[in-house]
């Protein structure tokens, strides 16, 4: 959170629609496993979400052919991840080496810094 606070006001960050529905589904089970309050986590997402632009589908649906074919192979369910990248030619900043090999820039968390302090 503290890494989007900083350069929220230097670089946009956007997501599809659907991983922040995806993250709400979750938010009980990874709490649990955590040890962590749903309610608790459900206000960081809510926080998040102010800084984070989601990306309606209508918006990044014609890129939903290439983006399958980018990332078919490792994890079909991201392709709107991949296609909402391909609007712009943005990079994607991801835990998830399910992105490596798709043809898309990305950047990790210990790493993402450096190209947001470019961004400035």
């Amino acid at each position: 959170m503290q890494l989007l606070e900083t350069y929220e006001d230097v670089a946009g960050f956007y997501s599809s629609d659907v991983c922040f529905a995806e993250a709400e589904k979750y938010i009980p089970d990874v709490a649990k496993r955590r040890g962590l309050n749903s309610a608790l986590v459900r206000s960081i997402l809510q926080d998040v979400a102010g800084i984070i632009q989601p990306v309606d589908k209508s918006l990044y649906e014609s890129h939903d052919k290439l983006a399958r074919e980018r990332i078919q192979r490792r994890d079909p369910r991201d392709w709107p991840v991949v296609a909402v990248a391909l609007m712009p030619g943005l990079p994607v900043w991801t835990e998830d080496q399910d992105f490596f090999g798709s043809g898309i820039p990305t950047w990790t968390t210990d790493r993402v810094e450096l190209y947001l302090r470019g961004s400035a």
